[in-house]
């Protein structure tokens, strides 16, 4: 997981650099909105198998999606209805990468490849449903291995490895090996989210007490009741 200290310097660096952007009258729901767009483009890269294009579109629209964040914090704050926007797009645009990968895959008859995408993207999804549901309930989630910023990176750089030819394994097998391995982290991802929110759940000893206090007073007025 990329750590707090390094997220928090990117995150000065962009607002510095929306400056110009604050000023040009440029939204942050505009920029997600392209960022979308610019995942649909790798998409496209991807489905053709053009790999070392794909893997420098998913970094770059990687990094654009710090740009609508940025954006906001650089005029002040966003709004409600921009953070939902963005964490709605950002997981369609997700989505949309790994439909380009699966397209490729199953056009070229790798249903065991094909698995590993769908594996990625149920994985994704719930470790991104996970912190919202939290989040929903008052409780912070942004525990876990491998988090967003981290599969996007994992996966730009297995494309741009498989794309060169490195080394002597076949085509795809780099890319095939890590996205394996990005199936099992995400899982092993949402099991920590789930395991923190249940810790941050269980009740305090003075709340186990009462809970416990409070299911003897009701049994005993069973009790009584079903003997009246």
């Amino acid at each position: 997981m990329i750590s707090p200290e390094l997220q928090a310097f990117f995150r000065r660096l962009m607002e510095r650099m929306m400056q110009p952007l604050v000023r040009s009258g440029v939204t942050p729901n505009m920029i997600t909105v392209v960022g979308l767009l610019l995942s649909g483009i790798t998409a496209l890269v991807l489905a053709g198998g053009h790999f070392i294009g794909g893997g420098l579109l998913v970094l770059f629209s990687g990094a654009f999606d710090m740009l609508d964040g940025g954006l906001a914090r650089a005029r002040g704050g966003g709004t409600k209805f921009g953070a939902f926007f963005d964490s709605t797009l950002d997981r369609f645009s997700e989505g949309i990468i790994y439909l380009g990968l699966l397209y490729w895959f199953t056009v070229a008859q790798r249903p065991k490849s094909a698995v590993l995408i769908y594996l990625v993207i149920l994985g994704s999804l719930l470790i991104s449903y996970s912190r919202a549901r939290a989040e929903g309930l008052g409780l912070e989630c942004k525990v876990g291995l491998l988090a967003r910023p981290e599969r996007v990176i994992l996966l730009g750089l297995a494309l741009l490895v498989d794309g060169g030819r490195v080394g002597s394994l076949p085509d795809d097998e780099i890319l095939v090996v890590v996205l394996a391995g990005m199936a099992i982290l995400t899982f092993f991802t949402l099991a920590q989210r789930i395991w923190h929110i249940w810790r941050l759940t269980l009740p305090t000893p003075a709340e186990a007490e009462r809970s416990a206090l409070a299911l003897f007073l009701a049994r005993r007025e069973a009790r009584r009741a079903r003997h009246s």
